[in-house]
């Protein structure tokens, strides 16, 4: 495994996108080195002078105006990642809690957290042997920071909690040697350090917004068979037409959606027709997948600047010897950003399961009812497209913002809090659910471009249904509708590559 330079503000998607898929090995970048050692060196001169310096030699939260002795800084830091330990749920995913580590790690590199090159050197060894904590998905406002899913991820580097190792559970000391690691005792500063900071919730966001990238690609090549499929126009995707309106996204998946239909002997077969315009679920694509893909757009622009950015606090200056108390924990973009994304997600979906709906109805698709033959004996896909409408409308509720929420904490010292951790875990699900209403939707676009046949559609779109043939075959007659499914949805969930 080849070994990559980990310096301040770096980070980048391919970065990102690799980390998530599985152990990455990464060194602290030389240059960065002296800003760490001189943070380290300001918190051992401030605890020297024995001024009150939050976090250093005080309580937390509420409790900050309590002062501790020098005798017990050691303690202090131990103590607050074992009283901080308090999440619930299911561990949360792996290339999240991957991402969690770099993510903290990128953040010390900073040189403005005080905390020594030990430690950020320990969290990328657990990252490299793919040493995974075990972090519960509940109990993070976030705000003080992902308080309780970092003291997990932190736990584990002094030998508390758990960790996965090759998908199994065991006890921290164990993991620990599997990196070729000792338990580390946290000195003065370094345990708020690693629990301060919105690494959780962008750690959620960031893999989410990779998740979301796929299933909006996936959609489009989906959405333009069902064009095809349904004898659709693509006049709609016309340049011109989007060039005078001036939306980004909206021209970009304009120009996917003609990549995806050209050359196309069935688009060609019916050119003539008297048919006017399509419904909006096939002609106003490029509008609505357009704005999603700007909202998704945004959204990665917010992440990408937080996981290059330092989230904790007090923030040590060591060139004033300062250690200034801000706000820097308070994860209000990411869950803006995590709410825009819940936006996009659930429109992906929505506009996914009416081309279904519209395939569903002979009216408006000139295909038999329920694309199957000998309706009546055979019910084909109408309880599909039921499914797919109970994922759209759950979609529906869970796309609220959380970010408009808040409820005060740690005695009303912390009287507004983001949010967002929930705003971001809340997307997997929903991405989830879009998924499976795509898979759905390409199910019934195959189903529906084969009643056409001989004629074909393009050359891109019939890779694309190849691709779902060689796990799916066409249903003739009634038969067990979840494992094909399931077996889009995996599909769904890879992608789909930008026709050429």
């Amino acid at each position: 495994m080849s070994i990559s330079l980990l310096a301040p503000g770096t980070l980048d998607r391919p970065l990102l996108e690799t980390v998530a898929a599985g152990p990455v090995a990464l060194s602290i970048d030389p240059a960065a080195r002296p800003h760490i050692e001189a943070s380290v060196a300001a918190v051992r001169e401030l605890v020297s002078r024995h001024a009150p310096v939050y976090g250093i030699n005080t309580g937390f939260g509420k409790l900050a105006q309590t002062r501790i002795a020098d005798d017990q800084l050691l303690q202090l830091q131990r103590n607050l990642v074992l009283s901080h330990s308090a999440g619930v749920g299911q561990p949360l995913a792996a290339p999240v809690v991957r991402l969690m580590l770099l993510l903290k790690a990128a953040s010390l590199t900073h040189g403005v957290s005080g905390v020594r090159a030990e430690v950020i050197e320990a969290l990328l060894a657990l990252l490299a042997h793919d040493v995974l904590p075990v972090v519960p998905e509940k109990g993070s406002v976030g705000a003080s920071g992902d308080l309780a899913p970092l003291a997990h991820l932190s736990g584990v580097l002094i030998g508390i909690g758990e960790a996965f190792v090759d998908g199994t559970r065991v006890p921290a000391a164990r993991a620990l040697q599997r990196a070729g690691l000792q338990p580390l005792v946290l000195g003065p500063k370094e345990g708020l350090a690693l629990l301060n900071g919105t690494q959780a919730s962008t750690a959620l966001a960031l893999h989410a917004a990779l998740r979301a990238q796929r299933v909006f690609d996936a959609a489009l090549a989906v959405g333009a068979l069902t064009v095809d499929a349904a004898k659709g126009s693509d006049t709609p995707f016309d340049d011109r037409i989007h060039a005078v309106r001036g939306q980004k996204g909206q021209r970009e998946t304009a120009a996917r959606y003609r990549a995806w239909l050209h050359a196309s002997p069935l688009r060609d077969s019916h050119r003539g027709c008297d048919k006017v315009q399509d419904p909006y679920c096939l002609r106003c694509q490029p509008q609505v997948m357009g704005a999603c893909l700007d909202q998704m757009a945004h959204a990665w622009d917010i992440l990408l600047t937080e996981a290059n950015g330092v989230s904790d606090n007090p923030l040590v200056f060591a060139d004033t010897l300062e250690a200034l108390s801000g706000g820097n924990f308070h994860a209000e973009p990411v869950a803006f950003a995590a709410d825009n994304l819940a936006l996009a997600i659930a429109e992906i979906g929505a506009l996914s399961e009416r081309r279904t709906a519209m395939l569903m109805d002979p009216g408006l698709s000139g295909l038999p009812a329920f694309l199957v033959e000998h309706g009546g004996l055979n019910s084909g896909f109408m309880i599909a497209q039921v499914t797919a409408a109970a994922l759209a409308s759950e979609n529906k509720s869970l796309a609220h913002p959380a970010s408009v929420d808040s409820l005060p904490t740690s005695a009303n010292q912390e009287d507004h809090v983001s949010m967002a951790t929930y705003a971001a875990r809340r997307l997997h699900p929903m991405i989830d659910n879009t998924a499976g209403i795509v898979a759905i939707e390409w199910l019934a676009a195959a189903q529906a471009l084969e009643f056409h046949r001989p004629l074909r559609s393009s050359p891109a779109l019939e890779a694309q249904l190849a691709r779902l043939r060689a796990q799916v075959p066409r249903l003739v007659e009634d038969r067990l509708m979840a494992p094909d499914i399931a077996a889009a949805t995996a599909l769904v969930l890879e992608g789909a590559p930008t026709p050429a």
